[in-house]
């Protein structure tokens, strides 16, 4: 199995897209507070999540917890753009988190350096002017890379 960690996610619509992720790809969702929006029926409806409750999915205080938490990942990987190495160069395997900041900051620089140059990897992009994917795309296209690597 693999984990999907968001950092202090700010859009339900994005938390909701990744969610039907996991659901769909057996993956466990980590929501890594502070949130930036409730996790209520009426968010949840608006954002698709009408499987929420089937979703395997934790919420953490703080990073710290995300951490401490029993059902935590293995291994970390922080996908950002502000890494060298592609994804496509990383080595997945089963019980890694992939790790995502938020949609207006993306990962602070202490959790950078917390994960490490060799666990930072980025999405490749044709065009460097612009800044990034939407987040849910981004936790499709690395879950999704990791499961073809491992075939779970």
């Amino acid at each position: 199995m693999f984990h999907v960690a968001l950092f202090a996610p700010q859009i339900p619509q994005n938390t909701g897209n990744i969610g039907r992720l996991c659901a769909f790809t057996g993956s466990r969702l980590h929501l890594i507070r502070p949130l930036g929006f409730e996790i209520n029926d009426r968010n949840l409806r608006r954002a698709g999540m009408d499987y929420w409750r089937s979703l395997d999915v934790h919420e953490h205080a703080d990073w710290a917890a995300f951490r401490a938490s029993a059902v935590a990942p293995r291994r970390l990987w922080l996908f950002t753009t502000k890494a060298k190495k592609s994804f496509w160069d990383a080595r997945f395997a089963d019980e890694d988190g992939l790790v995502f900041g938020n949609e207006g900051e993306g990962a602070p620089a202490w959790l950078h350096e917390e994960i490490g140059d060799a666990w930072r990897v980025t999405i490749p992009q044709a065009n460097a002017a612009l800044r990034s994917l939407n987040l849910s795309t981004a936790a499709g296209i690395a879950c999704y890379e990791a499961l073809r690597q491992t075939r779970l």
